[in-house]
């Protein structure tokens, strides 16, 4: 936004300015023709005067107080130090050498050039402008408090006879006419700016903020926590979406609800008739058919309950609170600890804010797993960062020194009840739904859930949370 109001602005500006320089040039031109005419008149009328007269008739005009022209006769032209390259000096001499030349054809030569009052020389014996009496300039030129540039013209009236005038423009200052970079028009162009970015600034956030509350609504929601109310403010199209965005939420709650409440009914509804079918197996004869029935619905029971416990320890309705780590690894190193197993660990003193009983049986199901498969379990805790530094980011690591897992069924192993030969040898009892709880648990708080075999052999489990 920022930068399309500079280069609005200096494309305007540069528009402006090409007009201003345009416009400039004209008046410049116009007021040069004007004053050509005066000079061409007053030259006129002094060459008409006998050359002993001349003096005595700008004597008589000074006394009088001047005309539009500071006029001195000399007997060579004066050297005089011009104003520098300047595009409106330029055009304004040329205009009035070119009038000067088409009025007055018979005068051999001309020498025109704009100059500064200080240290302008007005005779041939050195005498300047500052050396002259105010009634003689001060009705002609502009020497005090601020200097106007001179406009003086020197033209050779016979030999050895030389007028010398020097007039302001009809615009003193005209030379500042086409500056865009005046200070009052850089103080002008300064607050204009500063006032449309101050507004564009105002604008955007006053848009930008309920998106803002928008996006914290939908981060909140996606981590299951309670979400306030979009307030119905702003522009039309954020009411509209703060209104979608209510519905969607209703709807999703709405689904939730009844997924759960149909696993729940599935999974009572589907015990009982397994229950009557493992009465009924009893009443068979034949021993191995009753067993394989057994095994059957034994087997169904194990997958009606495991897609219930899917369900249940995914949505785990808590508030989120912070959670000390060291005191939830310490209670599940107790356990195993007691059952013969080797734990290595150190305290890290670090806090997650989190759903307490959600992430024990998250941490929980990969400890359990680590220490089904591996021979011992090492666990570590530390601040983590996006760059590897640290202070985002709690990475809990879990790695044990079994056999890991093959390169090829990482990409499948969160998959429900997919269980690797080495596991179902193990622990014939399980049902392969631990890796995707945990994971769809460390998804829920906006975490990441990575699994690498280590380097020196066994399965190294890392689970990334937000601080």
């Amino acid at each position: 936004m920022v930068l399309g109001v500079l280069v609005t602005q200096l494309v305007g500006g540069m528009i402006w300015a090409a007009q201003l320089r345009s416009k400039s040039e004209i008046e410049t031109r116009i007021a040069a023709q004007h004053l050509g005419h005066s000079a061409v008149s007053a030259i006129r009328f002094f060459k008409s005067l006998p050359a002993n007269y001349r003096p005595i008739m700008i004597q008589q005009l000074r006394e009088m107080g001047g005309t539009r022209f500071f006029v001195n006769a000399n007997d060579a032209p004066i050297h005089i130090q011009p104003i520098g390259d300047n595009a409106l000096a330029e055009l304004a001499s040329q205009t009035v050498l070119k009038t000067l030349r088409e009025e007055l054809p018979f005068l051999p030569e001309f020498r025109l050039v704009f100059a500064w009052p200080d240290d302008l020389n007005v005779s041939d014996d050195g005498l300047k402008i500052a050396d002259l009496p105010d009634s003689w300039v001060q009705h002609i030129l502009l020497i005090k408090p601020n200097p106007a540039p001179v406009l003086v013209i020197q033209t050779q009236l016979e030999p050895g006879k030389w007028l010398y005038l020097a007039a302001l423009m009809p615009n003193p200052y005209f030379l500042e006419s086409n500056s865009p970079l005046s200070p009052d028009r850089l103080v002008l162009q300064g607050l204009s700016l500063a006032a449309v970015l101050l507004l564009s600034i105002l604008v955007v956030r006053w848009t930008t903020r309920p998106l803002a509350a928008l996006s914290d609504a939908a981060e909140a929601f996606g981590k299951g926590e309670t979400v306030p109310e979009l307030p119905e403010t702003g522009s039309r199209e954020f009411v509209k979406t703060a209104r979608a965005f209510r519905a969607m939420r209703e709807r999703i709650k709405r689904y939730l609800e009844d997924r759960e409440r149909l696993f729940a009914s599935i999974s009572h509804d589907l015990r009982t008739p397994i229950t009557r079918l493992k009465l009924r197996t009893e009443l068979l004869d034949d021993d191995a058919m009753r067993a394989e029935f057994h095994e059957d619905l034994d087997e169904l029971d194990m997958m009606v309950k495991g897609a219930l416990q899917s369900v249940k320890d995914s949505d785990i309705h808590e508030n989120r609170t912070e959670v000390r780590i060291d005191a939830l690894i310490h209670r599940m190193i107790r356990d195993a600890k007691m059952a013969g197993h080797a734990v290595g660990f150190v305290d890290s003193g670090l806090t997650v804010r989190a759903k307490p009983l959600a992430l024990k049986r998250a941490i929980g199901n990969l400890f359990d797993n680590a220490l089904f498969y591996g021979e011992r379990v090492e666990i570590s805790v530390r601040e983590v960062l996006a760059d590897g530094q640290g202070g985002d980011s709690i990475e809990i690591s879990i790695r044990d020194h079994g056999p890991g897992v093959p390169e090829e069924a990482f990409g499948s192993l969160f998959d429900p009840y997919l269980r690797l030969s080495h596991g179902r040898d193990r622990n014939a009892g399980g049902m392969g739904l631990g890796l995707g709880i945990a994971r769809n648990i460390v998804q829920a708080h906006g975490g990441e859930l990575v699994l690498a075999n280590h380097l020196d052999g066994g399965l190294v489990v890392r689970v990334i949370l937000p601080r």
